[in-house]
């Protein structure tokens, strides 16, 4: 970069907090497809939808039907087919060597790039993930251009010690995290609390996409949120209400951040927890029109 140019990097990431409906695939596909176009004309980076967005949550014994398995990983090789020009998440079910995984596909111009695999699977209250999936061992920090970010699924961002952590110390500087978060009384303000604290805590902007409407007994209430490297809030999206949430973030933000933060200082690359992540390299994509918000 020539001398006295900016070094800011500003990344523009969509949230699409929708209301994704169980077992219709091809509606859901229909849906994600739309939003990606909309992303991309609006010179985002990134497009993030909840988790399982294209089968829904919780799609339970429809999952032990080969066919609807099927369907859906034919549903991820349409909607990559959608993404030139830009990079989306989208969750779905994995299927991978006679196992099942609670998965986010990464789609990054045209092609299925990475598929992160669910760490964490919750088998409480009203969660039953243990008796469909697999758990997921592979996580991974993606390079797109000068930008360094990071997948996981929901639960994966509830535990202090879990994928965030370790993708963050391989250098994440954005955890992209897909949810389908039900209500409870008083759960949206604890949740955004624990991610202004993942935030802090690994020095990293959280950008956390959650599902919205009813299945059966669940509600999701949205609340889809993006955190700063200090855990600050950025901006959130309603409660309960379908929305499209379009952010800005100065990447800068975190390099300076972290020059300030000791915790690392002194501990030989090597050695660190973080060793172990898989860094994916994005292929290079031409800089975006990029209208004003």
């Amino acid at each position: 970069m020539a001398e006295g140019a900016s070094q800011e990097r500003t990344f523009r990431i969509t949230l699409a907090q929708l209301d994704f409906t169980v077992g219709d695939i091809a509606g859901n596909t229909a849906r994600i497809v739309e939003t990606i176009a909309g992303a991309h004309e609006l010179g985002s980076d990134l497009v993030v939808f909840p988790e399982l967005a294209v089968c829904g949550y919780p799609p339970e014994d429809l999952l032990l039907r080969p066919s609807f398995l099927a369907a859906n990983q034919e549903a991820i090789d349409a909607i990559a087919a959608g993404t030139a020009g830009i990079t989306a998440v989208v969750g779905f079910a994995h299927r991978e060597a006679g196992e099942l995984y609670n998965a986010a596909a990464v789609l990054h111009d045209g092609r299925l790039c990475h598929v992160h695999h669910k760490a964490h699977l919750p088998n409480y209250s009203v969660f039953d993930e243990r008796r469909y999936f697999r758990a997921g061992t592979r996580p991974a920090v993606l390079e797109r251009g000068a930008t360094r970010l990071a997948v996981n699924v929901c639960e994966d961002i509830w535990v202090p010690i879990g994928p965030p952590q370790r993708q963050a110390l391989a250098g994440a500087e954005l955890l992209v995290n897909l949810s389908a978060s039900p209500y409870s009384r008083g759960k949206a303000p604890r949740r955004e609390r624990m991610l202004a604290v993942r935030a802090a805590d690994n020095t990293a902007f959280v950008a956390f996409c959650n599902l919205v409407g009813g299945q059966d007994e669940l509600v999701f209430d949205g609340c889809s949120a993006v955190l700063g490297p200090d855990g600050t809030l950025v901006a959130r999206a309603a409660s309960c209400a379908e929305e499209i949430l379009t952010v800005d973030l100065e990447m800068e933000a975190v390099f300076r951040s972290r020059l300030l933060d000791p915790r690392l200082r002194g501990t030989p690359a090597p050695d660190r927890p973080g060793r172990a992540v898989e860094i994916v390299e994005l292929p290079a994509l031409p800089p975006a029109r990029r209208p004003p918000l």
